[in-house]
């Protein structure tokens, strides 16, 4: 009898993302990540502007993730947001689930968080 694979939890934060949403956001992904146990989180940030906070809000995910255990993949990343985060030296902390990855993708459900502001989440799990 073999494992059963790592838990895989897909989220979406879109925005505009201001630096003071940052401690809620981190607060409110990391309350999903501990409650579903994922090994995975894949972010869809289709929503979100390309700008520095919006790639800081990102590192913080991945920090507070890893503590948990868990690791954040970035889904749907507009090309400009995927050459920001190269260009401030992030890639390799905050990679994009591209094209031929290995990355499960997500198969989302209709289990929405209920916070919609400005730098909010929705999120499903998958397994």
């Amino acid at each position: 009898m073999s494992a059963p694979a790592p838990q895989t939890i897909a989220f979406a934060i879109w925005g505009p993302i201001a630096r003071s949403d940052l401690p809620g956001l981190t607060e409110r992904v990391c309350a999903l990540l501990r409650g579903s146990g994922a090994a995975l989180a894949l972010c869809d940030v289709n929503g979100v502007d390309p700008d520095a906070v919006t790639v800081d809000a990102l590192a913080r995910l991945q920090l507070a993730a890893s503590r948990l255990g868990c690791r954040v993949v970035l889904r749907n990343a507009s090309p400009a947001l995927s050459e920001l985060v190269d260009l401030m030296g992030l890639q390799d902390v905050i990679p994009d689930h591209a094209v031929g990855s290995k990355c499960p993708p997500a198969r989302l459900s209709p289990e929405w968080l209920a916070e919609p502001p400005s730098g909010s989440t929705e999120t499903s799990t998958a397994s």
